[in-house]
């Protein structure tokens, strides 16, 4: 929590605003108050858990941080979790003949009487913070624990089974206010986690919830008879989805919108039976995520004066390549904003629509109406652009209209499914377009990879034999300082938090060129460019491991063999070849 300077009016302007805002939530007296400000005459980095610490020796009561205070289940199970979640109680153990229960509202006393008369055991309160005690309670009751809580006890609510029972009404169970609280709750719960999907998954005597944050599934704690209610949920998410509900036994695809404070999230949500129920995805958008500008994508300096001077092009075609959530989108978007000017007319075609660029012209694709990335590429073309964007070039015929855009005078923007930059070439070709026409039309590809970067708070230097090793298949410095991840309350025990691209940037030099006439293999071709100085994945993620930033893991695990040898066979820190390109009409 932040150093708060301003005075408090409940204090009466005596005391700084975190007091003020405690007084008002029944955490400390107005006299406490005054009384610390008396006893830390000028406190700096003020928090609430330093006020508690202090609050709890001047009261004799006990203070816990939790960290490694393990909370006690079968303490836990004693008591309803709706009335600990709404008094924000946490039970920890047994000591003697009484429990101990974590507070941060010393002096709201009600929710502890409360315990005490339903349950007849002695309690004993002890100090934590707000948020430390919501953080374990979401830990150990699980996502809407009070919400399930809520049904278990409320009567009339009736959930239809799996086998889909006509005596049970599911619109009405979908639409119950617990229900509603729980599905927007496991929303609300993913977005302020950065999870990128959220996956509901039945199974024989549970449905599974997990969140994917930076690349990696995470499970979700939930109570234990969710199970129960999960025909509810998802006809729940069929209904903000506007999809059949009724509908049990075909896959169905769907939207929903939100807006969680400032943020207006687009979630795509897919529902396909399982063995026992349907199971849903639902991918997360950010719609008014800040753009960054080119030089804040990474990249390393030959990588981002290549792309600088595509951007300058009149015509041809530029491909980002990676597998599904490598953030192709992303740099293709800060690529467009940075040319995004009054002189360029911009027109994109993408399924979906993940960002919102003011003045680009962006078409979504529709494939039940009949607007597939073909058949809009066409009209496309008649809107006079200087610029086009398709989302993703998934058959023949759309490879095809993008190749004679760009002979037509048209810069092109585009992704596509490959493993690497080389790969790209091969995969067109495959496709049905002709060799000399991708030689003709291709001017560079970029593939890349997300990697996750280390925690700044529990990061530590990596010195085992292995690490070692690792340094000298990469190429790095023997005495290069190289960190590994460890895991703390900052990242969720991961050793991680956030992602970044590493690149691998190719031109389409004279030498390739003549490799795509001669359909010439992905190695070759591979080969030629990094002759040409084109830097392998696993030597941009080189650089990272080099800045502190990421893990020799994290490199390897998105890089492929080919990269690895790749970099083998090159020295370190190879000077790049000069590059010999002629004239197309040469070609």
């Amino acid at each position: 929590m932040s150093t708060a300077t301003a005075s408090s009016s409940g204090a009466n302007g005596v005391v700084p605003e975190l007091l003020g805002r405690m007084i008002a939530a029944r955490q400390l007296t107005e006299t406490d108050a005054r009384a610390f400000v008396q006893q830390n005459p000028g406190a700096d980095a003020l928090t609430e858990e330093r006020v508690l610490r202090w609050l709890a020796k001047e009261y004799g009561v006990g203070f816990a941080s939790l960290d490694e205070l393990e909370p006690d289940k079968q303490v836990l199970s004693l008591f309803p979790a709706r009335l600990l979640l709404r008094d924000e109680l946490l039970p920890l153990r047994r000591v003697g003949n009484e429990i101990e229960i974590a507070t941060s509202r010393l002096f709201a006393t009600q929710g502890l009487d409360g315990l005490k008369a339903l349950t007849g055991l002695r309690l004993r309160p002890v100090l934590a913070t707000s948020e430390v005690i919501n953080r374990e309670m979401k830990k150990r009751l699980g996502v809407g624990a009070d919400t399930i809580g809520t049904l278990d006890v409320e009567a009339g609510v009736q959930v239809v089974d799996e086998n889909g029972s006509t005596d049970n009404n599911l619109d009405e169970a979908a639409e119950d206010a617990s229900i509603i609280r729980f599905v927007n709750q496991v929303l609300k719960d993913a977005i302020e986690l950065r999870a990128s999907d959220v996956h509901l998954e039945p199974f024989e005597d549970e449905l599974r919830i997990r969140y994917r944050i930076d690349g990696i599934l995470q499970e979700v704690p939930v109570p234990a008879q969710i199970k129960r209610f999960q025909p509810a949920i998802v006809a729940r998410v069929k209904i903000l989805s506007h999809l059949n509900i009724a509908e049990k036994r075909l896959p169905q695809d769907g939207r929903i919108k939100v807006r969680i404070e400032d943020a207006e999230v687009d979630i795509r949500v897919s529902i396909i039976p399982m063995l026992h129920g349907e199971a849903v995805v639902m991918r997360l958008l950010r719609q008014n995520s800040k753009l960054r500008g080119a030089a804040d994508l990474g990249m390393g300096e030959r990588e981002l004066s290549c792309l600088r001077r595509v951007l300058q092009l009149p015509h041809g075609i530029v491909l980002v390549t990676g597998p599904t959530g490598s953030g192709k989108t992303s740099t293709l978007y800060t690529a467009l904003n940075e040319i995004n000017d009054a002189e360029r007319k911009i027109i994109t075609i993408e399924d979906p629509v993940e960002y919102q660029l003011k003045g680009v012209n962006q078409i979504q694709v529709s494939e039940k109406s009949g607007l597939t990335f073909a058949r809009g590429l066409r009209s496309i073309l008649r809107h006079d652009p200087d610029v086009v964007l398709i989302g993703e070039i998934r058959d023949q015929e759309t490879a095809q209209i993008a190749v004679q855009a760009s002979l037509t005078g048209h810069l092109v923007f585009s992704t596509l499914h490959t493993n690497d930059a080389a790969g790209a070439l091969t995969r067109l070709v495959d496709m049905g377009v002709e060799p000399y026409l991708v030689a003709s039309s291709l001017e560079a590809v970029l593939a890349q990879r997300l990697v996750r970067l280390l925690c700044p708070h529990c990061k530590e230097i990596d010195t085992t034999p292995e690490a070692h090793d690792y340094k000298v298949k990469l190429g790095i410095k023997p005495t290069a300082k190289v960190y590994r991840a460890v895991g703390c309350r900052e990242c969720r025990n991961t050793g991680y938090h956030g992602r970044r691209a590493i690149f691998e940037w190719m031109d389409s030099s004279s030498e390739i060129r003549s490799l795509i006439l001669k359909n010439a293999s992905t190695d070759l071709i591979r080969n030629a460019a990094c002759r040409a100085g084109m830097k392998t994945l696993a030597e941009d993620g080189r650089r990272l491991v080099e800045e502190g930033i990421t893990t020799i893991e994290e490199v390897l695990s998105v890089t492929t063999v080919h990269e690895m040898e790749t970099t083998e066979a090159k020295p370190a820190h190879a000077a790049p070849a000069a590059e010999v390109v002629l004239p197309r009409s040469l070609l």
